[in-house]
């Protein structure tokens, strides 16, 4: 099959031919020259050579790489419909224009908006599967829609939800946001999980005590923020470990600045970290907690965060992830007057986390992985138009320092062939386009011209600029304590 050829048929099998496979099993096998199988929704067989049925289509993968799609475990979807326009903030700056001017000015359909466009980068991307981590939920109906945009699209998702405008206490309790939760447990929809999305303040009466009930009581895991600089901290996670609500399925996004004794509540309770080191490296939660995963064994996946700063990849987010941790372990030698000489994070560790880290995170044993019975969800990386694709030599750190979202040939999701030839196949953009156009143009007037651009470019401080104490306006609890420790903080020691 060449790219000039249509994309495979619906419903009858597939199989790419001849590439370099990452299977990302345990042994973490690569198989050159190898062939993956996909009938109906499930891989069938990976090996060289392989018999397959009559009818199966035909992909060539020669020269490239065969994966699992890569699953970004943290995304805060709804802000996609503003790409780009934070490129200059600080997270006080984004604490400032979301959580306590503007946040509530978005409507149902911004969110939607937003969450669609989103989902349809990330199958681009050969993100299969993305956690859209809601917190601007405000009204079920905001819920609703940002449900309704995600399944317009045919990727895997997770709908985190959450609401930054109230008290996880509060909008927990609602019996509407509790009969959404409900139907998102029971659906039985293999493509659409779910969670609960809420942050630790470290308030001594640890009033998110009643959101965690509620997410036991539901049988639905956690996501939060934790170890953000300013914001959340080891007070959070003790808080959380004290009470009994620190379990495997828990995800702790950032977990940045946090000190030894979290790290190790994290590593006994089996939970995973989201690291999303584009953000930490720029927005100031704190150094990705590379060291510190691998020092205590911590389960990893990697995310990105918001395109309201960033990109919405996971190979920025691998090669910042490594690009990080290699930067602070030369670092640190230099002012010890030491030198490195044998690195510590290698391009198949990212690779790992973008994949069945993920998987893991997510709680589905059943992606994450090119092995027969799982799930097809399958990249194919492959660019004969560009000299950076050959020669193809360690394909780890092929996929994790020369790979880009240009060079995704082929994603297969659920068996579900949505991207061919560099192309999307039946997602129309211009619908997409139009749809946020319409966002921007309603925020800008809700907001005003003169703010809307201050907003994106703001000043630079010619003095010393307040620090926000507390991030959420639904409490009035602060924490001097959250910028202490010092180096012991900052270094997770």
């Amino acid at each position: 099959m060449t790219q000039t050829e249509p994309a495979p048929v619906a419903g009858r099998p597939v199989v790419l031919r001849g590439g370099t496979v990452l299977t990302m099993d345990d042994a973490g096998t690569v198989l050159t020259g190898a062939d993956v199988l996909v009938v109906d929704d499930r891989v069938a067989a990976v090996g060289q050579g392989l018999e397959v049925p009559e009818g199966t289509q035909e992909i060539d993968a020669r020269g490239g790489i065969v994966m699992p799609g890569m699953i970004d475990t943290h995304r805060h979807m709804w802000q996609t419909a503003m790409r780009g326009y934070g490129a200059d903030w600080t997270l006080t700056q984004y604490f400032v224009w979301y959580y306590l001017e503007h946040g509530r000015k978005f409507r149902p359909e911004d969110i939607a908006a937003g969450n669609r466009l989103a989902a349809i980068e990330s199958l681009d991307a050969g993100v299969t599967t993305t956690v859209d981590w809601s917190h601007n939920l405000h009204t079920v109906d905001h819920g609703e829609a940002a449900l309704d945009a995600l399944r317009s699209v045919p990727g895997r998702f997770v709908m985190a939800y959450g609401n930054i405008q109230a008290g996880p206490w509060e909008w927990s309790a609602d019996p509407a946001v509790r009969a959404l939760l409900e139907r998102l447990r029971d659906a039985g929809d293999d493509r659409m999980g779910v969670q609960i999305a809420f942050d630790v303040t470290g308030d001594p009466a640890f009033p998110e005590k009643a959101a965690f009930e509620v997410a036991r009581d539901l049988g639905i895991p956690v996501t939060t923020h934790a170890g953000v600089w300013g914001a959340t901290n080891d007070d959070g996670i003790r808080l959380m470990h004290e009470h009994g609500f620190m379990a495997p399925e828990t995800v702790y996004v950032h977990a940045s600045t946090l000190t030894r004794d979290s790290y190790q509540r994290i590593a006994a309770t089996g939970g995973s970290i989201s690291v999303a080191t584009e953000s930490e490296c720029s927005a100031g939660q704190g150094h990705a907690p590379t060291e510190q995963v691998l020092q205590y064994g911590i389960p990893v996946s990697l995310s990105m965060d918001t395109s309201v700063w960033w990109s919405g990849d996971m190979f920025s987010a691998m090669r910042s992830t490594l690009n990080a941790d290699r930067m602070s372990e030369h670092l640190t030698a230099h002012l010890k007057g030491e030198t490195i000489t044998h690195l510590r994070l290698r391009a198949q560790h990212v690779v790992e986390w973008a994949t069945k880290g993920g998987a893991h995170a997510i709680g589905r044993d059943d992606i994450g992985t090119l092995q027969p019975g799982k799930k097809a969800d399958v990249v194919l990386i492959k660019n004969d138009r560009s000299p950076v694709s050959f020669p193809l030599l360690n394909p780890f750190g092929h996929v994790a320092f020369q790979a880009q979202r240009g060079d995704v040939h082929t994603v297969l999701v659920d068996g579900r062939v949505v991207k061919f030839a560099h192309e999307l196949v039946g997602m129309d953009l211009a619908p997409v386009r139009q749809e946020i156009e319409s966002t921007i143009e309603y925020l800008k007037s809700e907001i005003g011209e003169e703010a809307w651009e201050q907003g994106m470019f703001p000043d630079r401080p010619e003095a010393e600029a307040e620090i926000l104490a507390n991030p959420y306006q639904y409490s009035d609890y602060e924490d001097e304590g959250k910028r202490a420790g010092g180096e012991e903080r900052v270094l997770g020691r």
